[in-house]
Order: C-alpha cells, then structure tokens, then sequence
C-alpha cells in the first residue's frame, strides 16, 4: 500500500509548514492496519495494568505486513505515532509490536524485549513471518 499524501499536504511540506496531527491523520488514513495494531497496544499501555502492551498476531497478509514494517521502520512515521499516543514502540520480528509508557523506557520489561536475545527467542528456527 502507498502512502497516498494529499496535494495540499505535498505543498506544505515543500515549504516546511506541515504539522504533527496533519502527518498523524495521513498515517492513519493510509495504514489503516498499522494504525489499528499501535493504536491498540497504545491504548492498552495506558492502562498501566501491565509494563507494557503487545500484539504479536502475524498480519494477515502481505499488505498489512508492509504497513507494520513501513510505519515502525520510518522514523518519521514512528516517532509521529510515538508522539501522538505518548508511549515508546518497540518492534520484534517483522509483526510484533510493543507499546511502553514512557515512564517505563529504560526499566527492565523495556530492556528485555528490545535485546538481541528476546528477538532470537520470539522467532522460528525457519524465520517464518519475516
């Protein structure tokens, strides 16, 4: 799926003038799986019932894998997201997505799911969904 930027949107940042929600509603509108996934776990994060919220379900297809990877690859993409529903996004193995609060950036739940080990043990063997 392509990012389909509106005209007006494409002038403004010709010049510099777009803003944070006009960039957010764009994602949202043109990921809509993506933005389903971290929408979730963003708001399940903000329960503070957990350390943090995940969603580790593969995509069902290939289109929707591509709107995870390019939303949480694209910094300007994730850090938009980020900034918009205040948690930390962390990401493992081409489709499990990870919201933390902020306050939880650094502590141990965080620094274990983004080790190298933790990425390891979340795949096969086969390296299926990646």
């Amino acid at each position: 799926m392509s990012l389909d930027v509106p005209a007006a949107l494409l002038s403004r940042a010709a010049t510099g003038e777009v803003d944070d929600a006009e960039f957010v509603d764009c994602v949202r509108d043109s990921l809509p799986y993506a933005w389903a996934v971290v929408s979730d776990v963003a708001a399940r994060a903000a329960t503070g019932t957990a350390q943090f919220a995940d969603h580790a379900v593969p995509p069902p297809g290939e289109a929707e894998r591509g709107q995870l990877l390019r939303a949480l690859a694209s910094d300007a993409i994730r850090g938009g997201l980020e900034r918009h529903f205040g948690v930390k996004l962390a990401f493992q193995n081409c489709h499990r997505v990870a919201a933390f609060p902020l306050a939880a950036v650094g502590g141990d739940a965080y620094r274990r799911f983004v080790s190298p080990e933790a990425q390891i043990r979340n795949q096969s063997p086969e390296l299926r969904d990646c």
